[in-house]
């Protein structure tokens, strides 16, 4: 982690919360990480949770950013939530490309589009990319990786860079229990970051690591020159885990 960026720890709720359990637990994180933490810190509720979130929090440092956005602006496309209804909601930033998104037929060209719109609207924007095992086991996770970085900030702006984030998150490391090795996480971020900057500032750009995040590896995760933080599944559903884990950036 460079002395020059902020840490920033990110927990995705994924499928889980109501909006009531939502509240409870913004409190009790909000008591736990106190007015100064030491990173930057986000949820991410499901669509559901996002108002109510927001002004459980309204008063503390935590960001509410929502799990995804869509391209347009509008129209026949059920079930999903436009840039301007976040914007509506008082969240300020989104999750894009997550693999799990990108498993139920998302696509590069759908993940760019989305990017775009929330940057367009004025969103903090989290960019995930990360490769399958076999992708892993085959040699591939460099071209694998770039290939998505490249593809997702094709139309992206030099000035676009100070509201985008990047998190590599390993498919084989979500949800799994395995978790990339301090070294193998620091390889990967590397490689994005110096995709990254043909495109942004990557020196200023902050790349998160994410994949069975939990208090006992963030540490030696967030030590790596080239990491930055960390995108939190699991382990940021608990207040006191999560805030370990914010704790762990300091």
């Amino acid at each position: 982690m460079s002395d020059g960026r902020r840490p920033l720890v990110a927990g995705n709720w994924k499928m889980n919360k109501t909006a009531a359990e939502a509240r409870e637990f913004c409190t009790a994180l909000a008591s736990l990480l106190g007015p100064d933490p030491p990173a930057d810190v986000v949820v991410c509720p499901p669509f559901t949770a996002l108002e109510a979130v927001v002004v459980a929090l309204g008063s503390s440092p935590i960001a509410v950013y929502a799990q995804a956005v869509h391209g347009a602006a509008g129209g026949p496309h059920t079930g999903e939530i436009s840039a301007d209804m976040l914007r509506a909601t008082g969240v300020v930033g989104t999750l894009v490309g997550h693999s799990e998104r990108r498993a139920a037929r998302e696509t590069d060209e759908q993940v760019a589009q989305s990017l775009r719109a929330g940057l367009d609207a004025g969103l903090m924007v989290v960019l995930c990319c990360g490769e399958s095992l076999g992708t892993r086991r085959g040699g591939g996770t460099e071209r694998w990786v770039a290939a998505q970085v490249a593809s997702a900030l094709a139309a992206v702006h030099p000035g676009d860079g100070d509201r985008l984030v990047i998190a590599y998150e390993p498919i084989w490391a979500i949800g799994t229990g395995e978790t990339a090795s301090p070294a193998e996480a620091q390889e990967a971020c590397a490689i994005v970051r110096a995709v990254a900057s043909e495109r942004v500032d990557g020196a200023a750009l902050r790349v998160l690591y994410g994949g069975s995040v939990t208090p006992a590896n963030a540490a030696a995760l967030m030590a790596q020159p080239d990491v930055d933080g960390v995108l939190v599944g699991g382990a940021s559903l608990e207040p006191g885990s999560f805030a370990r884990i914010v704790a762990a950036a300091g």
